[in-house]
């Protein structure tokens, strides 16, 4: 029997005649036997929406015809319809490929016979059943994790069994896992990755070793904020002779640990990032590679990727070199305590941390010299209990020692491009992201500077270069005024 698919409201069979058009001048819109798979979205409308690579448009999806899915899931579609209105083709789950969603948090309505789990998430449109065996304690009422969902095509409701029952001292915890869940990212690594992690082996060979360039004799140290869960960049300094200095950028080697076509490869290319939450990392990899062997922690030999200058007083770069190596971190500075000698305390290794900084300093107004554009914004840091209860908040401020570090990152950045955009394979250049900060969009632009003119700063928009100059003007005229904060936002 033909499934029956839902268009505008009415019940009609699909046809194999109905093709879909491009449903908008310029889409790409390419479809196989009308079928395509893709990831559906839920609004807070409850409509669904699925977005397709290359095109303009992306297909409508009524809620009555999204047989089972749910937000986040991989669902394959059938693309029967453009709307007369919007022109935006219509469409219809005929299979879930695969579920998003493996736990869910809601609150609990029991009465006799059965409970139900009503999601937290309001993306998530459809509530969970559990049989009253399946309760684990909890009550009427009671916020829980639930687990085992199961999807069956004979009940109306997927089912789901407790996993655990959310209390006062638990809730903070709970919050957090919530926020990761409802936004795809998985708390926990697949089978295949954990049983990879096991066979890693910890102690770095003498083989590998000799691969390597040895910097385990030079001084190298980290900077990083001071609630950083883990170290993944670390500087090395050497003197070479009067004026002309050695200075590495070293970032751990996670290549090493982490082959292609693994589960450890899979399963961080499904994440994408770490994410960083008030009180908690959720990782791209499992904690033993992103805490301890690619962490770069004092006193420990570490694989690492990087780019060596010889580079002069001025921050001159007189020759680069970029490749694998081996460093052993003897200090690990919080921003807070570099800051502090920079500004004046006593320190074993004061003399590199204020010769770089000098360098550093300069390169930065090398930098705005030619139109770098000093932006900058206020972040915040919560501060939490023992029990990660927020307590306050504390503004992030951009010194010197956060400059430091951002300078020569910049500096590693732009060598490795440059170094890539040199490479070809097999007669092309090879691939390569850049992140760029493109022109401004003119009308957007007019607007701003209109409203920055009510504050009386002025602009020249005859080329980059002015408006770069006029910008960095109004930045550092604006520091102590009342209409920073706006300004820098906008």
């Amino acid at each position: 029997m033909k499934k029956k698919i839902i268009k505008n409201n009415k019940q009609t069979k699909p046809t194999k005649k109905e093709k879909p058009r491009n449903a908008s001048k310029g889409a790409t819109l390419k479809f196989l036997d009308n079928r395509v798979t893709g990831t559906l979205e839920v609004s807070k409308s409850g409509m669904g929406f699925m977005a397709i690579t290359g095109a303009t448009v992306d297909i409508r999806i009524n809620p009555l015809n999204f047989n089972t899915a749910i937000h986040g899931d991989t669902v394959e579609v059938e693309v029967f319809k453009i709307g007369k209105t919007s022109r935006r083709p219509e469409g219809a789950v005929i299979k879930v490929v695969e579920r998003n969603l493996k736990q869910v948090v809601g609150r609990l309505q029991v009465n006799a016979n059965h409970a139900f789990l009503i999601p937290s998430n309001d993306a998530i449109k459809t509530d969970f059943y559990i049989a009253l065996d399946n309760l684990k304690g909890a009550v009427n009422g009671s916020k829980v994790v639930a687990h085992n969902l199961v999807w069956s095509k004979t009940r109306k409701n997927p089912m789901a069994e407790v996993l655990e029952v959310i209390t006062p001292d638990k809730e903070n915890d709970f919050a957090m896992q919530d926020i990761l869940m409802n936004e795809g990212f998985p708390l926990e690594f697949s089978k295949g990755a954990l049983l990879e992690l096991e066979k890693i082996k910890e102690v770095i060979s003498e083989d590998e070793i000799a691969k390597r360039k040895d910097f385990r004799n030079t001084f190298t140290f980290t900077i990083d904020p001071t609630d950083a869960k883990d170290f993944d960049d670390a500087i090395s300094y050497k003197f070479i002779k009067k004026g002309l200095h050695e200075v590495g950028i070293h970032i751990a080697d996670v290549s090493h640990y982490v082959q292609e076509n693994t589960a450890l490869d899979a399963d961080a290319f499904a994440r994408a990032t770490s994410v960083y939450l008030p009180d908690r990392v959720n990782p791209m990899l499992p904690e033993k590679i992103s805490n301890e062997l690619c962490s770069l922690r004092p006193n420990e030999d570490k694989l690492t990727f990087s780019a060596v200058f010889e580079m002069t007083d001025e921050g001159e770069i007189k020759n680069t070199w970029i490749g694998r190596t081996i460093i052993h971190s003897v200090r690990r500075y919080t921003y807070d305590e570099a800051q502090a000698v920079i500004e004046g305390a006593e320190d074993k290794h004061k003399d590199v941390l204020l010769l770089l900084n000098e360098i550093t300093q300069k390169i930065r107004a090398q930098r705005f010299g030619v139109g770098a554009i000093n932006f900058s914004s206020t972040e915040v840091r919560f501060m939490l209990d023992e029990k990660a209860v927020p307590i306050g908040v504390k503004l992030k401020e951009s010194k010197e020692a956060n400059q430091f570090i951002e300078e020569l990152m910049l500096a590693a950045n732009k060598a490795v491009a440059q170094f890539v955009g040199k490479q070809f394979y097999k007669g092309q250049p090879v691939p390569f992201p850049y992140r760029v900060h493109d022109a401004p969009d003119p009308e957007k632009l007019l607007s701003f500077t209109s409203f920055a003119g009510k504050y009386g700063y002025k602009f020249n928009l005859s080329t980059p270069e002015s408006i770069a100059k006029d910008f960095n003007k109004m930045l550092q005229a604006s520091k102590e005024k009342p209409e920073k904060s706006v300004l820098e936002t906008l």
